[in-house]
């Protein structure tokens, strides 16, 4: 592959707070690069990238959709994220492969709360974005309100580079504030026709502060054009070459705006993609690590050996499919790769291009292309796969701990076995989902995300398996701490099997603050002269000691659950010749472990979750009793485009069924959004 062609790759994602518009607006983007033959709205269940019966359904997306199609002899791999926060692994993993982003915003819902978390995760992975403000069309739409939300919630150098015509059921165009052109979206073909007329001196009028804003912002920004707009000798071209140089640098956000579900404003999303979103070749090296833990970074070339990295994997018919982003080499149908985190070879099968629920077999696919293979068994979530010429490691994509638990029980035993199969599964599939079967009772518990996330779960358990298991009540996750420092010394001496061992440990504990999780140190009991230390306590018995901490850990003298913010210092660990063994020392400092942790005030920790609720003033002392009836405590109460923006946090614990009381207390016209802050005493 040329540098030309890979200049001609766009591997974005379409981010936003959930019901902003994101799937509206790539059913239009398909349509119009011709991908498409028609429309299908989100409303209606038919939207192409929201393919999953759930999907259609509830009128959400569940699961990050992946498609490509061809605008200006550009390719652009588009992924299509949830808004809700309980898939927010969907919306991690793409933007851990995407180049750049394209955040979506209700012209009257503005900045949400989950428009913000998904902001910082981009932030976090460096991913230039633009942005459109979606639904001019609605009452109450407010475009200037929306971009002045940007600046101050999410801090970044908002401008608008298109003006709306109009608003609520006036909108019918956009003003083009770079090339001062008015744009008029056709209603007989669906918006495909798009009408360019100079701007009348009214339009002209209104479009000027906004022009002067934008060449200023851009002055600011950039250090070649302030120098072309202080002499006043730039063209149309110079204003886009800075915006493409201010984007790629994430000093500047460019906010389009438009309607797409009235298909207005949707083809200068796509320019926008083409001119200023960066290509696999204008992003910065990614990094990894090769197999001695040095760093390097690996450049997008498609005649180096072959490097990629899984983001998601699905199981179709008892076959896996990984999802993989190529950052270096090329691929053909055969190849065998080295997975560098499960130390296995595996051989490429058939190599697809995605299309939402689609698949389109290809030859061979390069450096920057983001495909979907068949054959790699080994393959999960996270995992490196690299020419064995090339041995390295990218960094893992990060994981959530889950929040909340349900009980599955079988109605027989034949039941029992498709369960496991399914769980196993969708546990495979989705990196947020833990089970936990007891091998004794054969109880199977599922932990996730939040109530929505074990609510599709059962869902798909029902369609895909034709399986209904009874459920528990669901039960929040829990972790313990403690509240003072102690001590506990133990000697452990008895026959295991048909081996005797021993070990003799001796630990302190104590609580670090709240989030420092844990910290297991060695103390200075050893003499100072090494080669006697290694004499005295082999290396071997200091780590099994600190594996049997570790162990214990996990859990808890209360609840069984892992224990957490909490120092454990070993302060003796001491070895009789011929007598001490490495499963003693083990054995030994897990005991002395529990022991010190169960006289050290040992209290549980809840999960705390930030709630925020947009609801009318008219029913403003409704929402507030509730939320405090659930032990919620009021952090920040404002006003957001005409209505309560209440935030505080409360547990988890006592959320259950409060979204549904909250709809019957407000007449259904209150928002929630809730995610996780923290484990924490209630």
């Amino acid at each position: 592959m040329s540098p030309k062609a890979l200049k001609r790759i766009r591997n974005i994602g379409i981010i936003a707070h959930i019901d902003a518009g994101k799937t509206t607006l790539s059913e239009r983007m398909l349509f119009y690069s011709r991908k498409i033959h028609r429309m299908g709205e989100v409303h209606d269940g038919a939207a192409t990238m929201d393919y999953m019966p759930e999907e259609q359904e509830r009128g959400i997306t569940i699961m990050s959709a992946c498609t490509t199609c061809v605008w200006r002899d550009y390719d652009i791999n588009l992924v299509d994220t949830p808004g809700h926060v309980d898939f927010t692994i969907e919306v991690e993993r793409a933007l851990r492969v995407l180049d750049g982003a394209i955040g979506v915003f209700c012209a009257v819902g503005g900045v949400e709360p989950q428009s913000e978390t998904v902001w910082r995760q981009s932030e976090e992975f460096g991913v230039p974005k633009i942005a459109f403000v979606n639904k001019m069309d609605r009452p109450g739409a407010d475009f200037e309100a929306v971009i002045n939300a940007m600046r101050t919630r999410l801090q970044t150098n908002a401008v608008a580079v298109t003006l709306p015509l109009g608003h609520g059921a006036d909108f019918h165009g956009v003003l083009d504030l770079i090339n001062k052109e008015k744009l008029i979206f056709g209603e007989d073909d669906l918006g495909q026709s798009v009408y360019r007329t100079s701007f009348t001196d009214e339009e002209s009028a209104l479009a000027a502060p906004w022009r002067e804003l934008l060449l200023e912002k851009l002055a600011e920004a950039d250090d070649t054009f302030v120098e072309l707009y202080l002499e006043e000798r730039f063209s149309t071209e110079d204003i886009k070459a800075a915006l493409r140089r201010v984007t790629l640098a994430r000093t500047f956000t460019p906010v389009l705006c438009g309607s797409a579900l009235r298909n207005i404003g949707v083809q200068p999303v796509l320019d926008a993609v083409c001119d200023w979103l960066p290509s696999p070749a204008d992003v910065q090296p990614a990094r990894c690590r090769d197999a001695n833990g040095n760093e390097l970074v690996v450049a997008a070339d498609a005649h180096a050996p072959a490097a990629a990295l899984v983001f998601k994997v699905l199981i179709e018919n008892g076959r896996k499919l990984a999802f993989l982003r190529l950052y270096a080499g090329c691929i053909h149908e055969g190849d065998i790769l080295h997975n560098t985190a499960r130390n296995a070879d595996d051989r490429l099968g058939r190599i697809c291009r995605l299309h939402a629920d689609r698949r389109e077999q290809i030859a061979e696919a390069y450096a920057g292309d983001i495909v979907a293979v068949l054959g790699l068994r080994s393959a999960q979530t996270g995992d490196t796969y690299a020419h064995n010429a090339r041995q390295l490691t990218f960094e893992r994509i990060a994981t959530y701990d889950p929040v909340i638990t349900l009980a599955l029980e079988p109605r027989n035993a034949d039941e029992g076995k498709v369960l496991d199969d399914a769980l196993k599964r969708y546990t495979e599939e989705d990196p947020t989902l833990h089970v936990h079967i007891d091998e004794d009772t054969g109880a199977r518990t599922i932990s996730g995300m939040g109530e929505l996330h074990l609510d599709v779960l059962q869902e798909r358990i029902r369609r895909e398996y034709g399986i209904s298991p009874r459920t528990g009540n669901p039960q929040v996750v829990l972790r313990e701490t403690i509240c003072k420092e102690a001590a506990a010394e133990v000697t452990f001496d008895r026959d295991l099997g048909k081996e005797h061992h021993q070990g003799h440990v001796r630990v302190q504990v104590e609580p670090l603050p709240r989030g420092h999780g844990n910290r297991v140190v060695i103390g200075d009991f050893l003499p100072s002269d090494a080669t006697l230390a290694r004499k005295i306590l082999p290396k071997a018995f200091l780590e099994a000691a600190v594996e049997g901490v570790n162990d214990a850990l996990q859990c808890g003298e209360l609840s069984g659950f892992p224990v957490e913010d909490v120092a454990v210092t070993l302060t003796a660990v001491d070895r009789q010749e011929g007598l001490t063994t490495l499963p003693g020392c083990r054995m030994a400092a897990g005991q002395a472990l529990r022991m010190a942790l169960s006289t050290a005030l040992p209290v549980l920790l809840e999960p705390i979750m930030n709630v925020e609720i947009t609801v009318p003033e008219d029913f403003l002392g409704a929402a507030i009793g509730l939320f405090t009836s659930c032990n919620g405590k009021v952090d920040d109460m404002k006003e957001h485009n005409g209505r309560k923006l209440l935030r505080g946090t409360a547990p988890l614990q006592k959320l259950f069924g409060f979204s549904t009381a909250l709809r019957s207390a407000t007449q259904g016209r209150a928002g929630l959004v809730m995610n996780f802050d923290r484990f924490d005493r209630p």
